[in-house]
């Protein structure tokens, strides 16, 4: 008989079990950013329980609209997952922060669907640009 494998909770995760590419689907992109994106989320090389990776767009396919100026097609992460909140701020350029990422670890999806919302901090950025809504399945 096999033993069962259980989901871990979301306050019990740990930073090392997000490890991997993970897809972006986001709800209602402004004109220039596209829907889709693809995380990649590593081990931070200076803080061993932090994360660290990139996340990277196809702004050349994002309608005919030119993309933010602060965004390029990949973009640094770094962060952490504290009390199952994934918590990441975004760097097009390596220097200023250009997004924020704040989502949770959705129910029974074992550690492989979060959902949160992502805010554009960039220079480009509308003073009253809302908040999009993200979802990050992990790839396998």
């Amino acid at each position: 008989m096999k033993p069962e494998t259980t989901c871990p909770q979301a306050q019990g995760m740990k930073a090392e079990q997000l490890f991997g590419r993970w897809s972006v689907q986001f709800a209602q992109p402004p004109a220039g950013l596209p829907e889709r994106a693809t995380l990649l989320l590593e081990r931070h090389a200076e803080f061993s329980d932090s994360l660290a990776g990139t996340v990277t767009r196809d702004l050349a396919s994002a309608a005919a609209a030119k993309a933010p100026l602060a965004h390029a097609p990949q973009a640094a992460l770094a962060g952490d997952l504290e009390d199952g909140m994934l918590l990441l701020d975004e760097s097009s350029d390596n220097v200023s922060i250009t997004g924020t990422w704040n989502g949770e670890m959705v129910k029974d999806s074992c550690g492989k669907v979060f959902q949160g919302l992502w805010k554009d901090t960039s220079s480009s950025a509308a003073p009253d640009a809302p908040d999009l809504a993200f979802t990050l399945t992990k790839l396998p």
